[in-house]
């Protein structure tokens, strides 16, 4: 089993239909909404990315075949006053979980965060998604918590009408 993770160009065609395909691919599993990517996504989702300052992108490759994909964006933390890495993204397509695709995209985020000089690398599930908790919780991730007796943050979101 070969396994590699390398930065994802999306200027390179091919590198971007796979990328859409396996966002998609995560976008109709449960955990990714379940309807998978809108015509209107699947339309311009490549040429708006390539356009995004701080999108940094990778693919992770088994025995040649892309098997997943992971996408951040750079952020900043205020409290440390430097910047951080935000995971956005990860998939691991459903036919090979479980083979370590999930810790190797990881490691390549941590990895890009320490070049960027980032202080932190920082992400979202849902809290019924055990089976990604536990790979989170393996690579190092823990709930935020400032003060143990405030609790832990919550990811809220607010749609904004057209």
């Amino acid at each position: 089993m070969s396994l590699t993770v390398l930065p994802l160009d999306l200027s390179d065609l091919a590198q971007a239909e796979i990328w859409l395909e396996l966002l998609d691919h995560y976008a109709q599993d449960p955990m990714g909404g379940g309807d998978g990517l809108s015509d209107y996504a699947k339309l311009n989702l490549v040429a708006t990315m390539r356009e995004v300052p701080g999108f940094h992108g990778a693919l992770a490759w088994l025995d040649g075949k892309a098997v997943g994909l992971i996408d951040c964006f750079a952020g900043f933390s205020t409290f440390a006053a430097r910047p951080l890495l935000n995971v956005h993204d990860i998939v691991v397509h459903r036919d090979v979980r479980g083979r370590g695709v999930g810790q190797a995209l990881l490691a390549w985020a941590e990895a890009r965060a320490r070049e960027l000089g980032c202080c932190k690398l920082t992400l979202e599930v849902l809290s019924n998604n055990t089976r990604a908790m536990r790979s989170y919780e393996q690579a190092g991730f823990a709930p935020y918590v400032l003060d143990p007796a405030a609790g832990h943050a919550l990811f809220l979101q607010k749609y904004l009408a057209d």
